[in-house]
């Protein structure tokens, strides 16, 4: 057995995504850890190996390691995959301050910006774990419904680094003939298109809800990704980014998807429920809900036009009719498409 298929990689969040990667990683030989915060739900997965809660019907092999101490979770991981909920990622993270992970890789699967800094959950990492170098540092994004890769349909994703030699690293690790992962050294653009894109289905959602048509929906798609662009560029990211699969490719899944929680979300809006009421009944976390707050924050401190970004804030925490939302759009002052 070659070298790097004895790496040990760490999961912490064993929710849908972490259960599915940790099962992927399993699957190529690799030593698989997976960490969940609550002791008893570790204990459960260890004595039923199954995840009934976030992914029924799939089986954890006895080569996954599940733990509920996350320092002995990653103790000699050459590489830790952060699965946790974007606003929790900071908790989780000052939990290994004082861990030697100086080599260790560092890769976010999770998709959201911090609400209260507006900071990309990579800088998120940087910031709470000064021992961690910045080119070790890396996302994976994309078109990636847990259900799916879990059944093994095939998926496509995008490994991102600022080093490309990390990102190859990363897509060693985790392609596989079902997976397929591609390379970018453009994390900031991968980081804010993954993002922003919960907020679009959020919209499309919406849109479903008032019973509108694919005409609504593909121009919320076509003016999202316009709203995604301007702000990925005003962070630095590469416009054309935004065209791949943290872009166009995971905007698509996310608003047309039956798996979608976003979608789902701005569909019970549309239908009338208050944000509270919805939330309340979802076992997992819907991203775009705390990343649209966060993202209305930072487009107003740099300017950035996003007016559907603005609009499902408002009908999410302002409580703003839908239909009036929707007029709001529509009746803006005529511009240029580009």
């Amino acid at each position: 057995m070659c070298r790097e298929r004895l790496m040990k990689i760490t999961i912490l969040g064993a929710g849908s995504w972490g259960t599915t990667l940790a099962v992927l990683l399993a699957g190529k030989g690799f030593r698989v850890g997976l960490w969940s915060h609550r002791e008893d739900f570790a204990r459960e997965l260890e004595r039923t190996r199954q995840n009934v809660r976030y992914l029924r019907g799939i089986s954890l092999p006895e080569v996954i390691r599940i733990d509920s101490n996350i320092l002995k979770a990653v103790e000699g991981a050459d590489m830790v995959v952060t699965a946790v909920p974007s606003q929790a990622l900071r908790e989780t993270l000052s939990l290994l301050r004082d861990s030697s992970l100086e080599g260790t890789i560092m890769v976010n699967v999770a998709k959201g910006i911090e609400l209260d800094t507006g900071k990309r959950l990579s800088e998120v990492i940087l910031d709470v774990l000064p021992q961690v170098r910045p080119d070790r540092v890396a996302v994976l994004y994309g078109p990636s419904h847990a259900e799916e890769v879990s059944e093994k349909q095939p998926t496509t994703v995008v490994a991102a680094s600022s080093s490309i030699e990390t990102a190859e690293k990363v897509q060693e690790a985790f392609h596989t003939s079902s997976f397929r992962v591609y390379v970018n050294t453009d994390i900031v653009g991968v980081e804010v298109a993954g993002s922003v894109k919960n907020i679009i289905a959020i919209a499309a959602g919406i849109s479903d809800g008032l019973g509108f048509g694919d005409n609504a929906k593909a121009a919320i798609i076509t003016r999202g990704l316009a709203e995604i662009s301007r702000l990925a560029v005003s962070l630095g990211g590469d416009p054309m980014t935004v065209s791949g699969l943290s872009g166009i490719g995971d905007l698509v899944v996310t608003c047309l998807s039956r798996h979608s929680r976003n979608r789902y979300v701005g569909e019970q809006i549309g239908k009338g429920k208050r944000l509270d009421e919805v939330i309340s009944q979802m076992k997992m976390v819907a991203e775009g809900v705390s990343t649209t707050e966060a993202v209305v924050a930072l487009s107003k401190k740099l300017d950035v036009d996003m007016p559907i970004t603005l609009a499902v804030y408002e009908m999410l925490f302002e409580n703003k009719p839908a239909e009036e939302a929707i007029l709001d759009l529509m009746t803006r002052e005529p511009k240029q498409e580009l």
